[in-house]
């Protein structure tokens, strides 16, 4: 390839490389989508199509890279789990974040008049998200990193399910209902919504409360002998050492791709802050 005199801005390009042997999770979250969702006339507290929205584009990137492993998601954010040893685009942050928040924000927008067919996009008015890269050390910190979100998650929805109802319900003012949340416990907004409005948020639906979790059942269609074997394979090669992808022969790598793309996707809006759920998964 031809070099030129003007070659030398290159070296003002700085890279950064992600830490090895830490899990990386990239967190994808909506731009003024307050606003956004005020101008497209979503449904308050939730809105079903938008929700089913965000998880077709997840269930798309997910799908797309096999080095995710894990997604959460909930509102207008999601959150992509990538494997500890992956060197995914060499583990550079800037490409991470640049390829990942491009293609969700490409899935959301081709999707959009699936669940919308009635309320175009328009140019001047286009859903846009950023995105982040979060180092963790440890599968405890990657636990905790996702009973955060579903925690907040149930906060939000509690809040907003009883700030609506409030609304549009009690035919208080947006300041009225807010003045009255005001140092209110979980137990109190509960209490608002059954003693006032017959509501128990126990029967709301469990995608508002929990959020939704898109995992990968490697076990899916196998025998138990099959799931033995492989379980043997994979304790052989952590007590080798073998931490990272690098480090993996061709043939490991070719098992290792055969698993994924077998596996199935499973979407669920289950509870993930106890010890069961990660007992479950076949996730660390």
């Amino acid at each position: 390839m031809a070099k030129s005199r003007f070659e030398y801005v290159k070296e003002f390009e700085k890279e950064n490389y992600l830490l090895q042997n830490c899990y990386i999770i990239i967190r994808i979250d909506g731009k003024n989508f307050h606003k956004f969702s005020k101008e497209y006339q979503f449904e308050k507290p939730n809105d079903s199509r938008a929700l089913n929205l965000m998880n077709k584009a997840s269930l798309s990137l997910f799908s797309k890279f096999n080095d995710v492993i894990m997604a959460y998601g909930d509102s207008d954010e999601y959150s992509f789990l990538l494997r500890k040893n992956t060197v995914l685009y060499e583990r550079r942050e800037s490409k991470l974040n640049s390829i990942f928040v491009s293609f969700f924000t490409a899935y959301y927008n081709h999707y959009w008049n699936e669940f919308f067919p009635d309320n175009p996009l328009d140019v001047n008015r286009l859903p846009t998200f950023d995105s982040r890269c979060i180092l963790y050390p440890s599968a405890e910190n990657v636990k905790d990193y996702f009973k955060w979100r579903q925690v907040d998650c149930h906060i939000n929805n509690l809040y907003n399910t009883t700030f609506w109802t409030l609304i549009e319900k009690g035919k208080l003012s947006p300041k009225e209902a807010e003045n009255k949340l005001i140092g209110t416990l979980s137990s109190d907004k509960n209490e608002i919504l059954f003693s006032q409005f017959g509501i128990n948020y126990n029967n709301e639906k469990e995608i508002y409360k929990k959020g939704t979790i898109i995992t990968r059942d490697y076990n899916y269609n196998k025998s138990n002998k099959e799931i033995e074997n492989e379980n043997e394979n994979e304790n052989k090669n952590k007590n080798t050492g073998k931490i990272f992808e690098v480090n993996l022969t061709e043939r490991q790598k070719q098992r290792e791709n055969k698993k994924i793309k077998r596996a199935k996707i499973l979407i669920e809006h289950i509870d993930l802050i106890k010890d069961d759920f990660w007992k479950e998964k076949s996730i660390f």
